[in-house]
């Protein structure tokens, strides 16, 4: 697989686990990660309603199927969002209260810690690229110099993405700290 698609993923994969974190504003990839037992089996809850927001301060949830209406209440209090449904029979909502200064500051530990598990996955995609290069070397494939101007490429491949999740993670965090 290419180098660069790889590390490519890792990033986008990052920006997902990014988006479930609370920034005190309503957005419906704060529900990324739950899933529902629905038929004896665990379904992200986007495959089972469509979820909207109404407002900035509210998360919508309209079920397909009115009788999993429990189901996805129960998946959502037992999450660790933190989050209280009100059902009106129809419709899910979802106040998303504004955050307190304590909270915002867990949030943006939490952010950095996805931040690095972001950068582990780039440096083991960088591992097994200079692991390949070496391999190559070894078998005789590649010059002592053409290993070594391959090795430094993918460093500069990964120094490179390492300051995009950097990025990704100011952002992140400027978010969570805007009131």
């Amino acid at each position: 697989m290419d180098l660069e698609a790889s590390m490519r993923k890792s990033l986008e994969s990052t920006q997902r686990t990014f988006n479930t974190i609370r920034t005190g504003r309503a957005n419906p990839s704060l529900l990324d990660k739950i899933s529902v037992e629905y038929y004896g089996s665990e379904t992200p809850l986007k495959s089972l309603a469509t979820i909207s927001t109404p407002d900035s301060q509210t998360i919508q949830i309209q079920p397909f199927d009115g009788g999993s209406m429990g189901l996805i209440e129960k998946a959502i209090s037992m999450s660790d969002l933190g989050l209280t449904c009100n059902n009106d029979g129809k419709v899910i909502r979802i106040n998303i209260p504004p955050l307190t200064e304590e909270r915002r500051k867990d949030f943006c530990k939490l952010a950095a810690k996805y931040a690095e598990e972001g950068k582990v996955a780039l440096r083991n995609v960088r591992r097994d690229a200079i692991d390949r290069v070496k391999k190559q070397e070894k078998d005789g494939d590649l010059s002592e110099d053409q290993s070594r101007d391959e090795q430094e490429k993918v460093q500069k491949l990964t120094d490179k993405f390492i300051a995009e999740l950097e990025k990704l993670l100011v952002t992140k965090e400027a978010d969570i700290l805007k009131v």
